[in-house]
């Protein structure tokens, strides 16, 4: 079936191409050749890419050239190649892409922020796992929630109450979530308010880590366990909105479905899924659309 562009995603890539050019990509400077596809392009095919569904590049860059709308958008496609390459180049600007669209969202001031891991798997064969350039930084995991192992990494997410991106990492499974969400907590401190609320789930629990988060201004808020005395309940309600943008992540973004084989190549293919669901977020803020996570417009 053939993807064509609704004239809300041509909405969406207009608005964030602006928004890239202005306060993203550096303007150029010096001598030396120019590409023809502009870092701010690359961004917007990246994001498009993830919206419509085509985790294969090779199918994306063919897609782009026999769709008009998108070629006229577009003219200057590179290569899959090119384009693979250009997109790992760019792995700082699309993280940087996504804090600015975070910052631009009123849901960049809630006070309650949530936090959760979730299983990322790169490998389905001994094989691979065996012959993958990811050995040393993939491992074998647990995921609870589908009751079976897996062999990858680990998706550290730190939202807004909308599922705006703010803070993430990659990590392997062997690795205690404590430890992880500690590390990355510390890493972007910068990001966090005084007095920040935090929820997570039960897995955060522990005095240690409790103090260690207040030491950085963050208040952690999780379920209570079954041999603790009452505090926060179970918080079923809101624990569900993160489970929420991890289905987003997965079932219209593909993000299990990244392909990825190299530590760059993985890390590229998450920011460009959490990339895409961030531009989503932040175009339905600015248009007044009130399901904010809603990325149907988006992806036919």
């Amino acid at each position: 079936m053939i993807k064509v562009v609704s004239k809300d995603l041509n909405t969406l890539l207009t608005a964030l191409y602006v928004l890239i050019d202005d306060h993203v990509v550096p303007a150029r400077t010096g001598r030396g050749h120019r590409p023809a596809l502009t870092d701010s392009e690359l961004i917007c095919l990246a994001v498009a890419q993830a919206l419509l569904g085509y985790p294969n590049e090779r199918r994306w860059v063919r897609h782009v050239h026999a769709n008009l709308e998108l070629l006229g958008m577009f003219p200057d496609m590179l290569s899959q190649s090119g384009y693979h390459r250009r997109l790992k180049t760019a792995q700082p600007l699309l993280c940087k892409t996504i804090i600015v669209l975070a910052a631009c969202c009123p849901s960049w001031c809630d006070d309650m922020w949530i936090t959760d891991a979730t299983p990322l798997p790169c490998g389905m064969s001994r094989e691979t796992v065996k012959r993958s350039e990811l050995a040393g930084h993939a491992n074998y995991g647990y995921c609870a929630s589908h009751s079976r192992w897996y062999w990858g990494l680990k998706l550290y997410l730190v939202c807004a109450g909308d599922g705006m991106p703010i803070m993430w990492c990659l990590a392997t499974p062997k690795l205690g979530e404590r430890e992880v969400l500690a590390a990355l907590l510390d890493h972007d401190h910068h990001l966090i308010r005084d007095g920040q609320i935090l929820l997570a789930d039960k897995g955060f629990a522990g005095k240690d880590f409790q103090e260690l988060t207040a030491g950085m201004g963050v208040r952690l808020v999780r379920p209570d366990r079954k041999d603790e005395t009452f505090r926060n309940g179970d918080l079923g309600g809101v624990r569900q909105r993160i489970e929420s943008v991890n289905q987003t992540l997965k079932g219209q973004l593909d993000l299990e479905r990244h392909a990825g084989r190299t530590p760059a190549g993985v890390f590229t293919r998450v920011a460009q899924r959490l990339l895409a669901m961030a531009a989503g977020i932040w175009h339905n803020w600015m248009t007044g659309v009130t399901s904010k996570r809603s990325l149907i417009a988006f992806d036919h």
